[in-house]
């Protein structure tokens, strides 16, 4: 066994492939793999991602950044991925399709700030190249987001590719994996301080998440309050957004506003609140009030916990892409890769089924 073979089987180990969730995201990629685009691919964590998900059939990696500065980092460390492709967005070579690229950027942006000669010029930048591959269908999907900060990569992909059809902001989601199973924690990255119909905007968006996993969302939409005990403005309006939701979809298993802990401690509810929807449930999706709220819990489960955490998983972008967070692990970022091409393959289901509703109307 090489030492990249024992590397790359010590990596599925700690990848939690014997967890059901990952399991089934593994499977699901594997059947359909898709090209994804590396935007910081001269990074040895990076790098070797993008070898395992090759080598593993979960992806087909597209290598964004200086060829002579990637392949002598890939030599150094010993990785090898057949026939990859490697794009350097600031070279010669590339010029026509920067240009290419930046004329459908200009029409865009055209009424949005951006002049002609820096749509051209902003398509160097590879987070801007990398999402415009993604728009023109040249990639799949976008990984990005290791090196940078949240905003210099979500910013590119809401100026290139947008918001699926009706939906009116995105999210951030984790997933925290814990001895009790995944829990899904949002919003964590994006939204500072929702209205309570952007909350339960948001609240529905993770459900359907959760539900492209093969599970069944059970949600708790987390307050300070339980079910009114306070009727301050802040706990009233979870309370709201969890009564629109219900009003959108009634089946759902949803209930707040309550307390974290609350939401676990089944003796509590019921001797206290025995009517709740979570009485007989096992939470697994957690609702923040606030990015305050759930980016602080996410990070404290994290470190202080010790929990793997899984994401930010981005909801809502009309084509995938997946930011890292800040110094992910290479395990973490073949996880958002199978992500990512799960969300690939969804989305193109999607696609093919409106252009088959379209046909039938038409006939």
């Amino acid at each position: 066994m090489t030492d990249w073979d024992a590397y790359k089987q010590e990596l599925n180990n700690r990848l939690g492939l014997d967890n059901q969730l990952f399991r089934v995201i593994g499977t699901k990629a594997r059947r359909d793999p898709r090209k994804v685009v590396f935007a910081e691919a001269d990074n040895v964590k990076i790098l070797k991602a993008a070898q395992v998900v090759n080598d593993e059939g979960i992806a087909f990696p597209i290598l964004l950044g200086n060829e002579n500065k990637i392949r002598a980092i890939m030599e150094e460390n010993s990785i090898e991925i057949d026939d990859v492709v490697i794009i350097d967005p600031k070279s010669d070579e590339m010029q026509e399709k920067r240009h290419q690229f930046g004329d459908l950027f200009f029409e865009k942006r055209k009424r949005k700030g951006f002049n002609h000669y820096e749509a051209r010029k902003i398509m160097r930048e590879r987070n801007y190249f990398g999402c415009m591959m993604v728009e023109t269908g040249e990639a799949d999907a976008l990984i990005s987001g290791l090196t940078r900060k949240y905003p210099d990569t979500i910013r590119p992909a809401l100026q290139v590719i947008g918001m699926e059809d009706g939906v009116k902001r995105v999210a951030g989601m984790y997933i925290i994996q814990t001895k009790r199973g995944p829990l899904f924690l949002a919003d964590t990255t994006v939204n500072f301080n929702p209205t309570a119909e952007e909350l339960a905007d948001i609240t529905l968006m993770v459900a359907k998440e959760v539900k492209h996993f093969n599970i069944t969302p059970r949600i708790a939409m987390l307050s300070y309050s339980n079910f009114g005990s306070s009727q301050t403005p802040e706990a009233q309006l979870v309370a709201k957004a969890r009564e629109i939701v219900k009003q959108r979809e009634p089946s759902l298993v949803v209930d707040g506003e309550i307390q974290a802990a609350m939401a676990f401690n089944k003796e509590i509810l019921k001797d206290n609140y025995p009517f709740t929807e979570l009485m007989n449930e096992e939470v697994n999706t957690l609702i923040f009030p606030n990015l305050t709220a759930g980016n602080v819990a996410y990070n404290l489960l994290q470190e202080v916990a010790g929990f793997d955490a899984i994401g930010p998983v981005l909801l809502g972008m009309k084509k995938p892409v997946h930011i890292l967070q800040l110094g992910s692990t290479v395990r973490q970022i073949v996880n958002m890769v199978n992500i990512a091409v799960v969300d690939a393959q969804e989305k193109c289901r999607k696609i093919v089924e409106s252009r088959e509703k379209d046909k039938k109307k038409k006939k």
